[in-house]
């Protein structure tokens, strides 16, 4: 009889958020330091945001031979709007896609709770132990709140805001946001039975 394969080793804290985060900060540094005009800025950002994310994938699947689901689908997503752009020399694709990839979570998360399916446990695919089924909800409820405010958010500042402010709102806006919501969430669950040492070790989703 076979021995039961050994449980799958999860990234570290640090490595999920370089996994998560670090083709975003790839993305800005491009755009900041590329020579030439803006639309040329442009497309060197996105061209080098979609190799980098397709990096982190890779390095995500040999070091533990996993990626998330939710990584999953921003990175495709990266790679289809980011086509978008070069072909079409036009930003609005990669400054949509955000949008699109936070309604998609929010749909996710709106139909787990219709349907009674814990889905933000299966998306984060991180345990909070000792969570009870009510404070999983909770969870649920504040996640697809929080992603339907980003995807209002976005298109608001996309309208508002010209590339360069967007570029540093979505790197230095929006992953600050998206942690500090992730740790407000830390003393609510607390009372629902969480078990966690570190706060720092809650799970939060990727770059959207």
């Amino acid at each position: 009889m076979n021995a039961p394969a050994p449980p799958r080793q999860p990234l570290s804290p640090a490595a999920r958020m370089g996994v998560d985060y670090g083709p975003l900060v790839v993305f800005f540094a491009v755009n900041s330091f590329a020579p030439g005009s803006q639309i040329e800025r442009v497309l060197a950002a996105t061209a080098a945001f979609m190799v980098a994310i397709v990096a982190a994938m890779g390095w995500s699947w040999w070091k533990v031979r996993h990626i998330s689901p939710m990584l999953w689908m921003s990175g495709a997503l990266v790679l289809v709007f980011g086509s978008l752009t070069l072909y079409f020399h036009d930003q609005t694709f990669i400054q949509i896609k955000p949008t699109i990839v936070y309604a998609m979570f929010a749909a996710i998360l709106g139909f787990g709770l219709a349907t009674g399916r814990p889905l933000l446990q299966s998306l984060l695919e991180s345990a909070y132990p000792g969570l009870t089924a009510k404070g999983w909800r909770l969870l649920t409820i504040n996640w697809a709140v929080f992603f339907v405010f980003q995807a209002v958010l976005n298109e608001v500042m996309r309208g508002w805001l010209d590339w360069d402010g967007w570029v540093t709102f979505k790197t230095w806006g929006v992953i600050p946001m998206t942690l500090v919501f992730a740790i407000a969430n830390i003393p609510l669950l607390l009372r629902h039975g969480l078990m966690l040492e570190d706060a720092k070790d809650a799970p939060v989703p990727p770059e959207g």
